[in-house]
């Protein structure tokens, strides 16, 4: 390290963000996840034993992979080295690789490659990590704000160990604050301020278990607040709300956040759930969803869920849909609310719905049956001929509008793809069905006789 990375590094230590300079150094300081750094789990045997091999972090912001994996530096015995994913290129895993090469090779001492953002990283950039990883060249540490599952190369995943981080609690997040406001040597401590309770609930609270959030604004509090005539600095309710403007909203439009928030919210609807639903519409609202993609899954569950128990949902979901395309925000929180609580409200059935996938798995498993001669086209040239349409009873002049006749290739007789239930109007249709069917058969018996 030359004299100017010495100083640059002086000064970063001094002049960085409190949320960095408050990073814990030891696993001892670290706060929250204790279902993974717990001293009887896992993870903490391993880095107290220096015995680390590939893990990926996996989490929100803020909940402290990049805390873990400083630990791991201060603690380990292996070469360190940190790249992030959103700025490093081949070139620089290629560096990364031959010097660990060489320190494998002159010293015996493995290196521990941390990236950050690491699903950053595209298909082949992964690949090329890949037999470096496997063959101890390297040892992994990964972290992704995104699902790896989904993100991350199925073969690096399985030569790592994935540890999912959870959201901090509010007392954890409380107990961050106070060590910030405290701490003389990397916290805020020298401005000898203090925190009314109520300021510290309401920051803990509603920094939504991202601890950088919470530091942040406790940093902007303290370099913002004058002080008091006591000679204090005095973090009041009305000083956090300055500081802290709006809850923090996990979501990710293309990550887990997002179709974990759309799954609860067609699972409300179809769970007749009013308030559920349109608690799970608020969320994907206050984090900017698209109406647009909303009302779009408001249209599927009306057709998929309700169904015909309640034919009206889906006109009232479709109208929906076209109204918030021409009214836009904020007026149409109003009408996709509306619509989310009929759909939610509704009676429901899937019995439609099972219909076509049960007809579909049909047409896979039998193919082009023969479709039955009397409901073949009759008017094209040199149909009479060969029988087509001969037979065929039009059913308007029949009592209640129906006639029994073979409709399904003979092959499938008298199977059933529809089955009306007893919810909403379906109790009506098969009521109704019921009824022509039987008036059909008791005209046709008192002909026979």
């Amino acid at each position: 390290m030359d004299l100017f990375e010495y100083m640059r590094q002086g000064t970063m230590e001094k002049e960085s963000p409190l949320a960095a300079r408050l990073r814990p150094r030891t696993l001892d300081e670290v706060v929250g996840q204790q279902h993974i750094i717990g001293k009887d789990k896992l993870l903490y045997r391993a880095i107290k034993a220096d015995k680390i091999s590939s893990i990926i972090f996996y989490g929100p912001p803020g909940t402290g992979k990049t805390t873990l994996a400083k630990v791991i530096a201060g603690t380990t015995s292996s070469e360190f080295t940190q790249i992030n994913a959103t700025v490093a290129g081949k070139k620089d895993m290629e560096e990364v690789v031959a010097k660990a090469k060489d320190t494998l090779g002159m010293y015996g001492k493995k290196t521990i490659l941390f990236i950050d953002e690491i699903h950053r990283f595209n298909k082949g950039q992964q690949d090329y990590l890949l037999p470096f990883v496997e063959d101890g060249t390297v040892i992994l540490i990964g972290a992704t704000t995104e699902n790896p599952y989904f993100e991350v190369n199925g073969a690096l995943l399985s030569r790592s160990i994935i540890f999912e981080l959870k959201p901090l609690e509010i007392e954890d997040i409380k107990q961050l604050i106070l060590r910030a406001i405290s701490d003389k040597d990397r916290g805020m401590g020298a401005y000898d301020a203090v925190i009314d309770e109520d300021a510290l609930e309401f920051l803990a609270d509603l920094s939504g278990g991202d601890a950088r959030h919470a530091l942040n604004a406790i940093e902007l509090g303290v370099l913002t607040t004058k002080r008091s005539e006591d000679g204090k600095i005095h973090l009041t309710l009305d000083v956090a709300k300055e500081c802290i403007q709006k809850r923090t909203i996990k979501y990710d439009k293309t990550g887990d956040s997002h179709y974990d928030t759309i799954s609860a919210f067609i699972k409300s609807m179809r769970g007749s759930d009013p308030d559920a639903a349109i608690y799970y519409l608020a969320r994907m609202l206050e984090a900017g969803e698209q109406v647009t993609f909303i009302a779009r899954r408001m249209m599927i569950c009306a057709a998929e869920d309700v169904g015909l128990a309640d034919p009206n949902a889906l006109t009232v979901a479709t109208s929906a849909a076209l109204a918030v395309e021409r009214v836009g925000m904020p007026e149409a929180q109003i009408i996709l609310a509306e619509a989310v609580a009929y759909i939610a409200t509704a009676p429901k059935s899937n019995t439609a719905c099972n219909a076509i996938f049960d007809a579909r798995n049909a047409v896979r498993e039998t193919g082009n049956l023969k479709i039955p001669t009397h409901l073949q086209d009759a008017h094209y040239k040199g149909a009479a001929k060969l029988g087509h349409g001969i037979g065929y009873k039009y059913a308007h002049d029949y009592p209640n509008h129906y006639v029994e006749q073979q409709y399904l290739p003979y092959e499938l007789n008298g199977t059933e793809f529809y089955k009306p239930t007893g919810n909403g109007y379906e109790n009506q249709i098969r009521e109704h069905m019921k009824r022509i069917k039987r008036e059909a058969k008791s005209d046709s018996d008192a002909h026979e006789s």
